[in-house]
């Protein structure tokens, strides 16, 4: 019975974007504020996608930090862990939520100019790394056989882990409900793997993740009535990064969020391969749009990249955690 009490996160974060989504759905429309779709991307993502509601996340957002205010609270579960990652989420979520601002203001697909959205994110993982160390947190960095002890060197990689991550989601928020199933998953399984761990604090917030979520997909799936943009995709990806970090493996997020790891790598491929030769590896990047440039219908898309989300997730429980 004493860990049941861990569905209220998941009741509480549900509830909350349950009813506030619909609200807000309502107003975006009667205020016309639509996604606006690059040029450049799916010719028939034009007509299909443009002109739905966006910053959807800034509601599943709202959920999940009153969710763990008055969970932790009540469980009087205040750690640093709880502090940093609810950090994370209001930090990331400000930058995407600042670039989704200026892109419906606007009225175009620009918002943040590159090099402000990469300065605000680095400058939100130093704050990471400022607090991180402050609490004396083990900077001890496993490479295979190998393990690093060097603050330097663990600097560098948990900026580039958060930053690198954040925009590793939001690469792959493109079709409906991709990144909402596929942060379903991932939590999940950080959520087991912090309940092995006794981690409550890391536990609370995935489930109150998870949680919202579930709801959010109800909105999103397609065809999608809301997607949850920037403020959504960069809060999660730097969500996930901070708890591996805080789980003491950051490397299981390779695994455990595959899916996002190849979306990215497809991206850095294509623009590589095309400067070097002028040709193109993929019809289109990130690789869910080369797939619907094969022929395969977006729900077959989201479907299969959920099952190998899930599949890998699955298989790093079975083979690290048990």
């Amino acid at each position: 019975m004493e860990n049941l009490k861990f569905l209220w996160p998941l009741i509480s974060s549900f509830a909350i974007v349950i009813i506030l989504m619909p609200l807000f759905i309502k107003m975006m429309v009667i205020n016309k504020e639509g996604q606006q779709i690059r040029e450049e991307g799916p010719s028939w993502q034009q007509k299909a996608k443009a002109g739905t509601p966006t910053m959807g996340g800034l509601i599943f957002l709202i959920a999940i930090l009153a969710t763990n205010i008055w969970t932790s609270s009540l469980e009087q579960l205040y750690t640093t862990s709880l502090f940093l990652i609810s950090l994370m989420l209001l930090l990331f979520g400000l930058i995407g939520f600042l670039d989704d601002f200026i892109k419906l203001k606007k009225k175009r697909n620009l918002g943040l100019y590159a090099w402000q959205k990469s300065t605000l994110q680095l400058l939100f993982a130093i704050v990471f790394v400022a607090i991180y160390f402050h609490y004396q947190l083990p900077i001890d960095l496993q490479i295979g056989p190998f393990i690093l002890h060097s603050a330097i060197i663990f600097i560098l990689f948990l900026i580039f882990w958060i930053v690198g991550f954040s925009n590793a989601v939001n690469l792959t928020d493109g079709l409906d409900g991709l990144v909402a199933g596929l942060s379903i998953i991932a939590f999940a399984t950080y959520a087991y793997i912090a309940y092995k761990q006794q981690n409550m604090d890391i536990l609370l917030v995935c489930v109150s993740v998870i949680g919202a979520m579930i709801a959010f997909l109800l909105f999103n799936h397609k065809p999608a009535k809301i997607f949850m943009g920037d403020v959504g995709s960069l809060a999660l990806g730097a969500t996930l990064a901070a708890i591996s970090i805080l789980l003491g493996n950051p490397w299981s997020l390779i695994w455990i969020g595959i899916v996002f790891v190849l979306e990215t790598a497809s991206v850095i491929i294509q623009v590589a391969v095309f400067k070097i030769t002028g040709k193109r590896v993929f019809k289109m990047s990130p690789i869910h749009h080369h797939f619907e440039m094969s022929g395969w219908s977006e729900w077959k898309v989201v479907a299969v990249f959920w099952i190998v989300g899930l599949l890998a997730s699955i298989s790093y429980l079975l083979i690290f955690v048990g």
